[in-house]
């Protein structure tokens, strides 16, 4: 049977839990027929042995320790997919990696979900790996048990972003905490409400969804005790925040820095406004000066395998530092 290269880069988490319960799943039972002909009966023999062969192999993958899982954070999952990517093809096998390793494919899979979700799919075992773009909360650490373990890979910030457009660009460079907290709550609702020569037009707000690492951050930064604004629109991921805010003349939105970043690669879509006076900047951010910022990382409660360790490696070499670069984040660690 050809080896095939194993890496599958999930789309969705709920195509993760389709994707794990396929490869730990137990050789499908094949119910027998009555064979009109012995053709028929030798094809038949013949699917059935390939069908077994494909299963056994899979379940030998997970046995040998072939496979590892990471779910979670949408900030994460585009340099953990291309990290997967990149390693998969250079190595194929475990043994290439390491001699030691086990002759079985390389099976990296990551699913984008939100970093609650990342942290639940450990704890329940359907990943190896939690992806979550903020501090790990200490329930959930807990949770996770005495063996809880964090890599930061990257440092992140959430940029106040309005669409480069907005006549807001030109007129401020700067908004204190409080006129953020007032715009994300719907208390001002208007643009001529910060000044008067500002357009009479609604203000449109744009966050991540609910189970995004990010809500969390800016609410617990920003919004204290306030509620953001029910007709704010929710995104799926920090690019489809950044997307939304470029397309609309009238948007704001808590960008990520990394996002921020590749929107304004080939020209300026969004500008970002100072914070309190600060802005998003590597400096401020990895001095905390920056106050909308927080870590990029993946946590879990297992212990780490040889396999996994080899993988971890490779996250913090010099493939992973530029990973981060290459999508817009500031590295949190340095290569040897």
């Amino acid at each position: 049977m050809k080896r095939r290269i194993a890496a599958i880069i999930a789309t969705a988490a709920m195509g993760m839990n389709i994707l794990c319960g396929c490869v730990t799943g137990e050789v499908p039972h094949l119910a027998e027929t009555k064979s009109h002909t012995e053709t028929e009966t030798a094809a038949e023999s013949a699917e059935e042995t390939i069908a077994k062969e494909e299963a056994e192999e899979k379940n030998r993958e997970i046995k040998n320790g072939g496979a590892i899982m990471f779910c979670g954070s949408t900030s994460l999952y585009p340099i953990m997919s291309s990290l997967a990517s990149s390693f998969t093809e250079e190595y194929v096998t475990w043994d290439k990696v390491d001699s030691s390793l086990p002759d079985s494919n390389i099976s990296i899979y990551v699913a984008p979900g939100g970093s609650g979700v990342g942290v639940s799919a450990v704890l329940d075992g359907t990943a190896d790996f939690g992806m979550v773009a903020r501090e790990v909360k200490d329930k959930e650490k807990e949770a996770l048990g005495e063996g809880y373990k964090e890599f930061v890979v990257a440092r992140d910030a959430l940029t106040v972003s309005v669409n480069s457009e907005n006549p807001v660009a030109g007129l401020m460079e700067d908004m204190d905490s409080d006129t953020i907290r007032k715009i994300f709550s719907g208390e001002i609702s208007k643009w001529n409400e910060l000044d008067p020569s500002l357009p009479d037009e609604d203000i449109n707000v744009y966050i991540r969804d609910l189970s995004g690492g990010a809500y969390e951050v800016f609410q617990k930064a920003i919004m204290g005790d306030s509620e953001i604004t029910p007709s704010a629109t929710q995104s799926a991921s920090m690019t489809e925040l950044a997307t939304n805010v470029a397309g609309d003349p009238n948007g704001i939105g808590y960008v990520g820095f990394g996002a921020y970043n590749k929107a304004n690669t080939d020209k300026k879509v969004l500008t970002a406004m100072k914070v309190d006076g600060v802005a998003a900047e590597e400096e401020t951010i990895l001095s905390g000066e920056y106050k909308v910022q927080r870590p990029v990382l993946f946590c879990t409660g297992n212990e780490i395998t040889p396999i996994q360790q080899k993988f971890i490696d490779y996250i913090f070499s010099e493939a992973g530092f530029e990973a981060v670069e290459k999508n817009g984040y500031i590295p949190a660690f340095q290569v040897n």
